[in-house]
């Protein structure tokens, strides 16, 4: 029996990184297809044009396309806002399109007059500004070291059965610059909201799930940001005036696994994006 879907008033994901080998797309459909939000959020690097190849795109990243304009198709207002690594729609900012709009930025205002402004994160990066190809090598290496990541866990679970590891996430909180830089990050982004009057500044970029007050001599603000799908899996929740970080469990998987077992695939509800695919996949480079 399927489980009743959530009601979420706002929901904001972004760091999913379609087109890498690091995405857990499979993981993300699960949780999209458990909710039903009201307004939808994509806050940059939905899709990792960087590192995109025609030999890597699997059905599963195509779901995920094919369930966002499923959303989009119901009347469920999205606002895509660009990222770093899918700045090619930056060219595009302000086209709308049906209920989606693509954007830099946007400022959300709630029934109490509260407001959120959201952003990806990208323009605090230094290394993005003046370094591009140095941050593009370091996404190649990134993407290199959670496959490296999953064999490592593989190994464990089978061998020593022990828990998972995030090597990337030791690394960076292990490196003092690299906390440093996420301190830094989201002081700077609650030091401007605050300036600017919001309420909540909500942003995503640094692949690290928070949600905190955050106060300097002018005022506080409660920073938020949604995490990413690629070492976290995590997103942030709005409901009933309450924010919230949702984290893929255990538990999750678990129920992910036996409806995969349960369900039988309709070959008439995929067949469209199914041969979009493999055209797609049939086009010469």
């Amino acid at each position: 029996m399927k489980k009743q879907k959530r009601l979420i008033d706002i929901l904001v994901i972004s760091d999913i990184h379609l087109g890498t080998y690091g995405c857990h797309a499979k993981e993300l459909l699960y949780y999209l297809k458990s909710i039903k939000p009201k307004i939808v959020v994509l806050n940059g690097d939905i899709i990792d044009i960087w590192q995109f190849s025609k030999r890597y795109w699997p059905n599963s990243h195509m779901k995920i396309i094919k369930h966002l304009f499923s959303w989009m198709g119901k009347g469920i207002k999205t606002y895509y806002i660009t990222g770093n690594h899918d700045e090619m729609l930056r060219k595009f900012e302000g086209l709308k399109m049906g209920s989606l709009n693509i954007v830099n930025k946007v400022v959300l205002t709630f029934p109490d007059g509260k407001k959120a402004w959201m952003f990806h994160g990208d323009v605090f990066d230094i290394t993005m500004q003046h370094s591009k190809w140095l941050a593009k090598l370091g996404a190649v290496g990134y993407d290199t070291l959670i496959l490296i990541n999953r064999f490592f866990n593989f190994i464990s679970k089978k061998v020593f059965t022990k828990g998972k590891l995030s090597l990337a996430q030791k690394i960076k909180h292990s490196v003092k610059s690299a906390v440093s830089f996420i301190n830094d990050f989201e002081q700077t982004s609650a030091d401007i909201g605050i300036y600017n009057k919001f309420d909540f500044v909500v942003c995503g970029h640094i692949h690290h799930p928070e949600m905190r007050t955050i106060t300097n001599p002018q005022g506080s603000i409660v920073y938020l940001n949604s995490g990413d799908w690629v070492e976290n899996l995590s997103a942030l929740e709005y409901t009933n005036g309450e924010w919230s970080i949702y984290k893929f469990s255990d538990k999750d998987k678990a129920e992910m696994e036996l409806n995969a077992k349960e369900e039988e695939k309709d070959p008439n509800m995929d067949q469209l994006f199914d041969n979009m695919l493999h055209e797609f996949k049939m086009m010469k480079p």
